[in-house]
């Protein structure tokens, strides 16, 4: 059957019910009646002739052509949000966009102040952050959605994905908490963290092998009383004074002044190094580079580059 062509406002429709999982979310999140959007969503279906959605319990999941629709969709509807800035701002001062990444595990005071240098730049600079996962954000790069990704790892080596990781530096490890946890363990560091409350990232996360080594070579053997997979959760319960919690110590005053913990000791020899990914070898966007040219020396450990 020959289509009669795509309509856009269909897609869109699409789009959103794909973000949200449920027409019902997707009606509210759209202003429209769960009817009506339903309805939109089959003559999609009908115009490019393949089933995109299919239920799975109370949500709707993609089917195969779904997920390559979506693809799409999200590249124009990015470049549809694009154009109505560069339109809106074409009267106004040239304005920058800046679409970051942040990686889920990557500390959010690392990702401020790494951010901090692109936003002082003469020109007007315009943020724009996604957090997920690292894998997920370097897919959203190949795309061209991120200029850049911000991250505590590198690229994985021989992946067919040609994206370039940049090393910014690195800081030493340090555990903080609480002043009244400092009184207790801050003395007899680190023989006195053996049965110390501890809040930890999951294992997933590069820097808790490197810490479990660390317990492990020195002997001890802290009570793991939680694990998290959000970073700023972790230091939300180091805050409350339930644990110690690792961090930057580069970052020890920002720790103290937002968290009201202090620094207990350093995890000696361990290391948290940042990244920032992107798809080209050499970085051209204006604001990137300002964040390259900014850090090293002032935030982290300086890198020696080949």
């Amino acid at each position: 059957m020959k289509s009669s062509g795509l309509n856009f406002r269909h897609l869109h429709y699409f789009w959103v019910v794909a973000k949200e999982g449920s027409v019902t979310r997707a009606a509210e999140r759209l202003g429209l009646a769960v009817q009506t959007v339903s309805a939109q969503l089959s003559l999609l279906e009908q115009a490019v002739g393949k089933s995109l959605l299919a239920p799975q319990g109370r949500r709707l999941v993609l089917t195969e052509a779904g997920r390559l629709a979506l693809g799409y969709a999200d590249q124009i509807f990015l470049l549809g949000e694009q154009m109505q800035e560069a339109l809106a701002a074409a009267d106004d001062e040239p304005t920058l966009r800046l679409a970051v990444g942040i990686s889920d595990s990557l500390p959010k005071l690392i990702s401020s102040r790494l951010l901090e240098a692109a936003l002082r730049l003469p020109q007007r600079v315009k943020l724009v952050c996604f957090e997920d996962k690292f894998e997920s954000l370097l897919g959203d790069l190949t795309m061209h959605k991120l200029d850049v990704v911000l991250t505590d790892r590198p690229a994985p080596s021989g992946a067919a994905l040609r994206v370039f990781s940049h090393l910014l530096g690195e800081s030493d490890i340090a555990l903080f908490g609480s002043k009244e946890l400092a009184k207790r363990y801050r003395a007899k560091f680190p023989a006195s963290l053996s049965g110390a409350p501890l809040l930890l990232p999951t294992r997933n996360n590069v820097i808790r092998g490197r810490i479990d080594h660390w317990f492990e070579a020195h002997e001890l053997r802290p009570d793991v009383v939680g694990e998290f997979d959000d970073n700023a959760l972790l230091n939300t319960f180091g805050r409350n004074g339930l644990g110690l919690f690792p961090a930057p110590s580069a970052l020890a005053a920002d720790v103290e002044e937002q968290f009201g913990a202090v620094l207990i000791g350093e995890l000696d020899q361990v290391h948290e190094q940042f990244y920032a990914v992107s798809n080209e070898r050499k970085i051209k966007h204006p604001a990137v580079e300002a964040i390259l040219s900014a850090i090293h020396g002032r935030v982290f450990t300086p890198v020696k580059r080949k």
